[in-house]
């Protein structure tokens, strides 16, 4: 469990790396790939993963968390600053009202199925 938001968004970020690398082996199979954009919404988890320094304050941090900062390291990944009104993961995490629903759906490029529309006339 995370005592605070730039831990759990450090856990999070890790995870997605471990993810993204898996995907990448999956999908490319073994094809050379730029380095791979994760996209964070706290300014400190992106500051944590590129420095190399402990400091007092993430000294509680588990070591294997400290993955996503070895794959920024190699440039594996690289961890992207994007507002949070903007964190089109919201869409499955958050309760949203109409509008930054539809925004996000847009956003995502969810489209209305029309094979379905037609077969229920």
């Amino acid at each position: 469990m995370a005592l605070s938001s730039t831990k759990a968004e450090y856990i999070a970020a890790s995870m997605a790396t471990c993810k993204a690398i898996w995907l990448r082996k999956i999908v490319l199979f073994g094809q050379r790939v730029e380095t791979m954009l994760i996209h964070c919404d706290n300014q400190n988890c992106i500051r944590l993963s590129e420095n190399l320094v402990f400091h007092g304050r993430s000294k509680h941090i588990d070591i294997i968390d400290h993955f996503v900062r070895d794959c920024a390291q190699c440039r594996i990944v690289q961890l992207q600053y994007i507002p949070t009104n903007e964190q089109v993961a919201d869409i499955l995490t958050k309760a949203l009202g109409k509008t930054r629903f539809i925004f996000f759906k847009d956003k995502m490029g969810v489209m209305q199925n029309t094979f379905l529309a037609k077969r229920e006339c």
